[in-house]
């Protein structure tokens, strides 16, 4: 069942303001356990993990910044 519109404006809220921040300390204390990497191999993993949050979330984030399709067309 796909979410409503109004949802998936909520989701993509909370996944921004608590997910994101979450998922960045995540990522960066990953980085930290791991050994010593040269500079350039962790840029790569950087931007690999800073990227890689966005691909499962797509479809929430789809149509958010557009005016709710659901709503009656006021052109008056």
């Amino acid at each position: 069942m796909p979410l409503s519109y109004k949802a998936r404006r909520r989701w993509s809220l909370i996944i921004l303001v608590i997910g994101l921040p979450v998922y960045a300390v995540l990522a960066v204390n990953l980085v930290a356990i791991l050994p010593a990497l040269p500079k350039f191999l962790e840029f790569i993993m950087y931007v690999i993990l800073g990227t890689a949050w966005a691909f499962p979330l797509k479809f929430v984030f789809q149509g958010i910044g557009q005016a709710d399709p659901d709503a009656e067309d006021e052109q008056s």
